[in-house]
């Protein structure tokens, strides 16, 4: 039996966009040299269950006619953490959000997304959607590959590094929370991803 044609699937982060970097350099990447590959990166809305529900609509379209990997950045993580655990998704995950319910609790009140000037109001109900997501234990940590990067200012990466203790691991020294040089991965990733 062929293989089903591949998609990538890139899931951006808190107030980001499809414009972000790192969803920029996989869809570069994939048009030079796997154009093959079906590259979908959705403008996720800003609150946790819409976003869930989105990318739900998105996975419920493709996934019996394509192969599908994930990349997931920062919150993007979180969803693709998510993801795997209703089909399995192989995922990559960059600087991950590991309790983006702890931390956006710092953020209540009203956001702009800088990307997109979208303004809104964050509040109590959607830390609870974010709890709502959680996957507290990682049921095929051979699934994921974990890229994260010790100087991330946003996040303690330590966290990452608890929680995938057991898939593949790219931990590096310096970095930010935007992941520096994320050029020197695309093709690794779509090998992870057995795109």
């Amino acid at each position: 039996m062929s293989k089903r044609p591949s998609l990538l699937l890139y899931i951006h982060g808190f107030n980001s966009s499809p414009l972000s970097h790192k969803a920029q350099v996989m869809s570069e990447y994939c048009k030079n040299h796997r154009p093959d590959i079906k590259v979908v990166v959705p403008k996720l809305p800003s609150f946790p269950a819409q976003a869930a529900q989105h990318l739900l609509d998105v996975v419920n379209q493709y996934k019996d006619d394509y192969q599908i990997g994930l990349v997931g950045s920062s919150l993007g993580g979180y969803f693709s953490t998510w993801l795997n655990a209703k089909f399995g998704f192989r995922a990559v995950l960059v600087n991950p959000a590991v309790k983006p319910f702890e931390l956006l609790a710092s953020f209540l009140g009203e956001q702009e997304n800088p990307y997109t000037q979208e303004r809104y109001i964050l509040d109590e109900s959607h830390i609870q959607e974010l709890i709502a997501l959680d996957i507290p234990e990682l049921h095929s940590p051979q699934d994921f590959w974990l890229l994260q990067q010790m100087e991330d200012e946003v996040l303690d990466y330590r966290q990452a590094v608890e929680k995938y203790a057991d898939s593949k691991q790219t931990v590096e020294t310096g970095g930010d929370h935007s992941f520096i040089d994320f050029e020197r991965y695309p093709a690794q990733i779509i090998k992870f991803l057995d795109l």
